[in-house]
């Protein structure tokens, strides 16, 4: 994690320290909740969407619509 020059609250996640406001998502930057996010090769990221979009299944779709690809 990059040093931070901003004083802030600490937590802990993924077993490293960070200032609350700079748990952040790798891929929206959204602020994150130690616990309450997913991780990926020690990095944090928001459940929805994008833990799911970049390394959820992906495969193909039999549904009333046809056959399709799905993220």
């Amino acid at each position: 994690v990059p040093p931070c020059p901003t004083p802030a609250e600490k937590v802990t996640s993924l077993g490293k320290d960070w200032h609350r406001p700079c748990l952040r998502c790798e891929r929206c930057s959204k602020t994150l909740t130690p616990g309450g996010h997913a991780e990926h090769d020690g990095q944090p990221y928001c459940h929805k969407p994008c833990y799911g979009i970049l390394f959820g299944p992906k495969g193909e779709c039999w549904g009333a619509h046809g056959v399709g690809t799905w993220p």
